[in-house]
């Protein structure tokens, strides 16, 4: 006998866990489908925003910089990103440090090669800012060794 009330206890306490694991597995449901039909819980929030939409100027400059491109303050800033940034990264622009008549050859390549459309008065603006702020670096790869005590290698 002592068995049979043994077993029937572990049958309740299996009983309870299956009841509990159900339970919870209704209200995961329930939760996930909340969620799929309503992805921002809107119905547990009330009117009240908590969050603020942050408006960002994209033409803001910090420090000289202008934050949206990384290119430097000047005249003819916003042409050239107007005009140049459209088509690729202002990072392009500014690795490749050339002079006014280099700049010029490669505009009539992209506008040949690269589809670039006709930049009319904009392209002097454009050539004279990059010329200004990016200019031709005249250093080497790196300076000429001195001052150094050199010693031979003995076999």
């Amino acid at each position: 006998m002592k068995r049979d009330e043994e077993f029937f206890k572990k049958i309740k306490k299996a009983e309870r866990t299956a009841q509990y694991a159900m339970f919870f597995t209704s209200l995961a449901t329930i939760l996930l489908l909340l969620s799929i039909y309503d992805p921002t819980l809107s119905i547990f929030n009330s009117q009240e925003k908590f969050y603020e939409e942050v408006v960002v100027d994209e033409d803001r400059i910090e420090n000289g910089i202008h934050v949206r491109t990384g290119l430097k303050d000047g005249k003819g800033l916003m042409t050239v990103v107007n005009n140049c940034t459209n088509c690729h990264s202002a990072k392009l622009v500014t690795q490749n440090r050339m002079n006014a008549e280099r700049w010029n050859e490669t505009i009539k390549w992209m506008q040949e090669k690269q589809n670039l459309w006709q930049l009319g008065e904009n392209q002097e603006i454009i050539v004279n800012y990059l010329v200004e702020n990016y200019p031709v670096n005249q250093i080497g790869r790196r300076m000429t060794l001195s001052n150094i005590d050199w010693y031979e290698l003995k076999d």
